[in-house]
């Protein structure tokens, strides 16, 4: 009761209630609060400290505590002495010229503390149970994760000590410091403790992530979105192992900042950094904040802009160790002004804030009462203060010029803190350094922390996409030096010519919606691996992917008559036996093309084939056998092999065996199950067939994924054939409700839409940059305009056997044991899904009973 009636009345004083005059004011001196009792040499009470009654304070106690509310009275706010030694000699302190005055909250915010002026402190009445319900003052517990800005490197380092940058002043940060008071060192955890005495998780001092002093700030100086999971597995399991928090019943606040990293490095390995990895990464780590930590407020900050970065060093190039951070972040700080390098790194930062902001607006972390992530946007926008020459504020900064200063991170303490407390839709995204940002406090009327529930909002609903584009954001492209004479050296700009061949999948029969009830129209100039329409902003292709590397590609189709098909040389309904004719075809178009120096000119060709095989296996096994399918694809690339310079993609088809599956293990679509595709209609009622096509389905597939091995196609060095394994193990795309995804299939049901065909390029395209023996053997069937993988410096070269450095042992054996199996005979396959979406629209496509489909 006694302490808290300290804490009440600490409380009532530090409101902020008694500020609000400038000729009065209210100071609490807690020079009483631990008091040891006056003790005799023998170890008894001295009773010389009280009147006789042995209650009330004699003369000298009096004198002492006279001494310890003088002293009191002239120390600052935050530094007050808690403790008056009544034992020891009376010395009196004097103010002095630096600080004359008596102490009082204003006049005791030092160097980067801050003043909080909010009366109403109180928790709720009982703890909440909602996070939308939550005060200040019901957080008990603060976490943070991150990189170097969250671990406080170089926030106390002195101006010039660069090797001082190394050392992490975690007690400082802004986010989850917790040294000094608020009145001297402004964090988030300083602002909680004026409402909750009681708050911990918060890191003093300095020190490693590993230290104990750490704390709950786990944040690794260098640490990339990939390792963001691991930070988060080791705060749960000290939340869980620690006296100080409970659990189950402590509500938290979790601040999440990381980006900044990645950015510095993006440009050595794009892949790696890509949005479509930073957004995976995050996922990640937020899906299992979401799954194991209970009562939790994230806040998830934004990086801060390499704009930020540049225009300090560019602005104080003399003060700034341009040597030594540009090897820290040689991404952000070498790219000339105006260069492609530079708009390809702002192009990737707002695809990272972008991606941040759709996995918030997905609603994916607002599906429990007691959790919830908030983008917080305040260090979107940065405004940096300038000096009287024009140069940046240094003093903003560590001695390296990138790390902020603790007086950047006082401001982005009050900058957290401010958007803590704004509604969604409403919050501050930018940080103006210009001027010092006032502490806000909750209202009567506005308690509570903001989420988008207590905010009234709503997610802006996404906008319809309009094309089914990407965004090209790789960096130097430019072709080989001189033309290469080995395939193993060659770049997607030495690439001159594209071509196909196969089934109805490469014309891109039913790509777009056609007027015709009966037909489905060629969108050749849409298909994956050899059409040409537009642009790579707007249809996603593979020459359209080339294209960024050489405008002057030939060979792509266009629209969808036969006088523009360009060297797709596809046939709708064809078969392995008819790639050998297609590939004659292909060879004397090539001959005979005025536009194509047979002998000079790199040329890329992709065949894929083996839908309408097992579609007619039943009919007659031996012929369309996995030996006869592998025989017929074998002699279609020994007459490709008459051709110079050339690249052969052989795409591995897709696992059909599941088309019968449908509702109640019935597909009622009349399509291809039905009509052309004998097969599965006969192996709906019989298992044991359907297993069979299942198994010749495999063995097409391993047959296939023998030619990146062929002895006798390694024998030339202007000649490869590469196995592009992307559908290996790709299930069927699901929309948000579980359910296949219509968009990505035609109107039959069965073949790809344009947004199929995307997919598919984006696919190939991953796969020819990756190794042999690497290769993703899946598709991921998410939106996003940023999934293409870009050549980097150390891997500029389309992926061959020999350059992805294969033992010669792996090469001469192949893949004997196909890693695959296990997982397709569980999964089903991509087209195991088209049945279940051939069923879906059945019964609004009945109309369409009589129309035979084949690939």
């Amino acid at each position: 009761m006694n302490k808290k009636y300290q804490e009440v009345t600490h409380q009532l004083v530090e409101s902020g209630r008694y500020d609000t005059r400038e000729d009065f004011t209210v100071v609490m001196q807690p020079f009483f609060e631990k008091v040891n009792m006056p003790k005799t040499s023998e170890g008894l009470p001295d009773s010389s400290f009280f009147a006789p009654d042995c209650f009330h304070f004699s003369r000298k106690s009096h004198a002492h505590a006279a001494s310890g509310l003088w002293t009191n009275m002239l120390e600052p706010v935050g530094q007050k002495t808690t403790s008056h030694d009544f034992e020891s000699k009376i010395n009196i302190t004097c103010p002095n010229e630096a600080w004359p005055f008596l102490r009082t909250y204003k006049n005791s915010v030092q160097g980067h503390g801050s003043h909080l002026l909010c009366q109403d402190r109180a928790p709720s009445a009982s703890p909440p149970t909602s996070v939308h319900s939550l005060r200040p003052a019901d957080i008990q517990v603060v976490a943070a994760l991150g990189d170097s800005l969250t671990a406080g490197n170089g926030i106390g380092s002195k101006p010039g000590d660069l090797p001082d940058v190394t050392t992490q002043y975690r007690g400082l940060s802004y986010s989850s410091g917790g040294d000094g008071s608020l009145e001297t060192v402004t964090t988030l955890p300083n602002i909680l403790r004026k409402f909750n005495g009681h708050l911990t998780g918060y890191a003093l001092g300095t020190g490693s992530a590993n230290d104990t002093n750490a704390f709950l700030n786990q944040a690794v100086p260098g640490a990339k979105a990939e390792e963001l999971a691991g930070q988060v597995q080791t705060l749960v399991q000290r939340m869980k192992d620690d006296h100080r928090v409970n659990f189950h019943e402590d509500w938290k606040v979790v601040t999440v900042q990381i980006g900044g990293s990645d950015l510095c490095d993006y440009c050595t390995d794009s892949n790696l950094y890509s949005a479509a990895n930073f957004f995976a990464h995050l996922r990640n780590a937020l899906d299992i904040l979401h799954k194991e930590v209970p009562r939790a407020l994230v806040n998830l900050v934004d990086f801060m802009s390499p704009s930020v970065m540049r225009q300090v060093f560019l602005g104080s190039p003399d003060k700034c160790p341009v040597q030594q951070a540009s090897v820290f972040c040689n991404c952000v700080l070498t790219p000339r002004e105006n260069s492609q390098e530079l708009a390809r790194l702002e192009d990737i930062t707002k695809a990272y804030q972008s991606s941040m902001r759709e996995l918030v607006e997905s609603g994916r972390y607002d599906t429990r009462e007691d959790f919830s992530v908030v983008l917080q946007p305040f260090f979107r926008n940065v405004r940096l203060p300038l000096l009287e020459d024009g140069h940046p504020d240094m003093s903003l900064f560590a001695p390296d010029c990138i790390h902020p200063s603790q007086k950047l991170h006082s401001q982005l303490a009050r900058a957290l803190w401010v958007n803590m407390l704004e509604p969604l839709g409403r919050k501050t995204d930018t940080l103006d350094l210009t001027a010092d940002a006032a502490l806000s406090c909750p209202t009567q009327n506005e308690p509570f922390l903001r989420t988008v529930r207590n905010s009234n909002y709503t997610y802006p609903t996404k906008p319809a996409i309009e094309n089914w584009g990407s965004d090209f954001l790789c960096m130097g492209w430019s072709p080989s030096s001189s033309v290469p004479t080995s395939v193993h050296e060659l770049r997607p700009a030495d690439i001159r010519v594209v071509a196909a061949l196969g089934d109805s999948l490469t014309t891109a029969a039913g790509a777009r919606p056609s007027n015709s009830s009966d037909l489905l129209v060629s969108w050749r100039g849409l298909s994956w691996s050899v059409g040409g329409d537009g642009a790579l902003e707007t249809h996603t292709t593979l020459p359209n992917i080339l294209k960024k590397f050489n405008p002057r590609i030939f060979g792509f189709s266009t629209g969808t008559q036969e006088e523009t098909a360009g060297l797709n040389v596809a046939v709708e309904g064809a078969r392995a036996r008819d790639m050998p004719a297609q590939a004659r075809d292909l060879v004397e178009r090539m001959k005979n093309s005025p536009e194509i120096n047979l002998e000079e000119d790199w040329k890329l060709i992709t065949l894929f084939i083996g839908g309408n095989d097992l579609c007619h296996y039943c009919e007659n096994p031996e012929a369309h056998s996995a030996g006869e399918y592998t025989r017929h694809i074998q002699q279609a690339l020994d007459i490709l092999y008459e051709l110079p310079r050339a690249f052969v993609n052989v795409v591995q088809v897709m696992e059909l065996a599941g088309l019968h599956q449908g509702q109640g293990g019935k597909c009622d679509m009349p399509l291809a199950a039905q009509s052309n595709c004998t097969c599965f209609r006969r192996s709906q009622e019989n298992m044991l067939e359907m297993q069979e096509l299942k198994q010749v389905n495999w063995n097409f597939q391993s047959g296939v994924s023998r030619f990146s091995y062929w002895h006798q196609y390694l024998q030339r060095e202007d000649f490869t054939v590469v196995v592009q394994p992307f559908f290996q193990n790709t299930l069927v795309p699901l929309n948000e409700r579980g359910g296949a995804d219509l968009t990505f299939f035609s109107e039959d049901c069965f073949h790809f839409s344009e947004r199929g065909h995307a997919e598919m390029a984006i696919a190939l395209w991953n796969n020819m940059l990756e190794p042999v023996g690497h290769k993703t053997t899946s598709n991921n069937f998410t939106y996003s305009r940023t999934k293409l993988k870009c050549p980097s410096p150390e891997r500029p070269y389309l992926h061959t056997l020999r350059n992805s450095q294969l033992l010669q042992d792996q090469a001469a054996a192949g893949p004997a044991v196909l890693s695959w199996a296990a997982p397709v005979a569980a999964g089903g396959g991509l087209v195991v899904g088209i049945g279940t979406v051939m069923a879906w629209r059945a019964v609004r496509r009945r109309q369409r009973e009589n129309h035979s489909t084949s690939f």
